[in-house]
């Protein structure tokens, strides 16, 4: 017996269960590409970690620059209660997504975190906003 089966997996039903909660909490750098190539953007994809001057060099278009210490009830007043939020930070090694969901989820607002980050976007190919982004294609 291997590692992998030492533990059998979960029944079908369980696994089922747990994967489509996963999916409740998480998307992908490839959905979120996705829905902003296809223009249905039904969310509002924020940057949490940072400081203004790194996110104008480098970050993923469409996104909005909003520090996890920054999201306060006040502040989240200019989006409608039902919006989706979906954060991400520098990458794996990262936990500003996490934070910052945390906050979301504490105030009510519905919230995924793009696992992957910015690390994982780039791993996919997938190109960036910002005048880092601009200086390196001139």
């Amino acid at each position: 017996m291997s590692f992998v089966t030492d533990i059998p997996p979960a029944s079908s039903p369980d696994a089922a269960r747990h994967f489509s909660a996963r999916l409740s909490f998480e998307t992908d750098c490839a959905d979120v590409a996705d829905a902003l190539a296809s223009g249905r953007v039904d969310f509002v994809l924020l940057h949490v970690v940072g400081s203004a001057e790194t996110f104008a060099r480098k970050h993923i278009p469409g996104a909005l620059h909003l520090p996890h210490r920054n999201i306060t009830a006040e502040r989240m007043t200019d989006w409608p209660e039902d919006t989706v939020f979906v954060t991400y930070c520098a990458g794996p090694h990262c936990n500003g997504a996490d934070r910052a969901a945390v906050k979301l989820a504490e105030l009510g607002r519905p919230v995924k975190i793009m696992i992957g980050g910015l690390t994982g976007w780039e791993d996919e190919g997938f190109a960036f906003a910002g005048s880092e982004v601009t200086a390196a294609a001139e």
